[in-house]
């Protein structure tokens, strides 16, 4: 087979641009290796970047970052991947890497090894928010034992595996989360849990030690007083970067991450999964024709956690 199926736009707008299209099927180069998507993980990014010129500027082009699947070619000097291996990724972020698609070819180490004990929609809903959460926590704030951390939007794609990643290294969670979601981020293990709708979170929470801003506008500058003294604020959403820094001054560090493609990562992540203390929650799992549908969902702003479309 030559050709594949995918889902592709034509121009800028909401989710009624999307549409099913026929393109080469392509194939793998040195270092890479040619996988046949069985699901893809749909993001709040994936929805920015099909209505705004964003990372992959104008259309056309092919939305998804999250993939799970298996091996199909591997190209010249793969060692890490052979054809039959069931992997997992976020392969070529920010660039385009096309997951919304029968196959993806990336470099070979943008992949790991799927856990087994999670299914292709269970997977591919890891990656991003995963690796996310994890060079968030882990890598930035160096979040450890004993550690206070508050996670806003807790119920959310990222919030949701950051409580789980959180809880695993040791630390004592705070979330932020609507009262319908209460019992389901307390599921997760968080152990205490402020309802933003109902008080505000600045007035109620003190002397964390990270505070994690997945929400964006002044979420990560208002969190700045529920940090303790040396503590860090930590912001996957630049926008108001500059506000937070303004509010931290010397008292509070502050970073904005951007996640990037990692196999020492995915490798972390697969472990917490096969330990039994991580596992991305599905809201929704559509068929890659219902890529529009998805995209619907994911405007809403009211999932919890991921969306998935599966292609085989």
């Amino acid at each position: 087979m030559s050709s594949m199926r995918a889902i592709s736009q034509t121009r800028l707008g909401g989710p009624e641009v999307l549409h099913e299209v026929t393109l080469p099927k392509p194939q793998p180069g040195p270092t890479e290796v040619l996988v046949r998507v069985h699901a893809a993980g749909v993001n709040p990014v994936d929805a920015k970047t099909r209505q705004a010129p964003n990372l992959l500027g104008e259309p056309p082009f092919v939305l998804g970052w999250d993939v799970s699947g298996v091996v199909e070619e591997v190209g010249y000097g793969v060692t890490v991947h052979r054809p039959g291996d069931e992997v997992f990724g976020m392969p070529l972020f920010p660039r385009q890497a096309g997951a919304y698609a029968e196959y993806v070819v990336a470099p070979s180490r943008h992949f790991a090894r799927k856990p087994s004990t999670l299914d292709h929609p269970h997977a591919a809903a890891l990656p991003l928010v995963g690796l996310t959460a994890w060079q968030s926590l882990v890598e930035t704030a160096d979040l450890r034992a004993g550690q206070r951390v508050l996670v806003h939007a807790a119920a959310g794609g990222v919030g949701h595996v950051a409580v789980q990643i959180a809880k695993a290294r040791g630390a004592h969670v705070i979330g932020t989360a609507s009262a319908g979601k209460h019992d389901f981020v307390r599921s997760l293990g968080v152990d205490e849990v402020v309802d933003y709708t109902a008080v505000d979170f600045a007035d109620a929470v003190r002397d964390v030690d990270v505070a994690f801003d997945t929400v964006g506008g002044d979420i990560a500058a208002r969190s700045v007083p529920t940090v303790k003294d040396g503590g860090i604020v930590v912001t996957i959403l630049g926008g108001g970067y500059g506000q937070l820094v303004e509010a931290a001054g010397t008292r509070v560090r502050t970073a904005v991450v951007l996640c990037e493609p990692d196999r020492h990562g995915l490798l972390a992540l697969a472990e917490l999964a096969e330990n039994g203390v991580l596992r991305p929650e599905l809201d929704s799992v559509l068929p890659l024709a219902e890529a529009a549908k998805a995209h619907e969902l994911i405007d809403s702003g009211h999932t919890k956690g991921k969306i998935v479309l599966t292609v085989v």
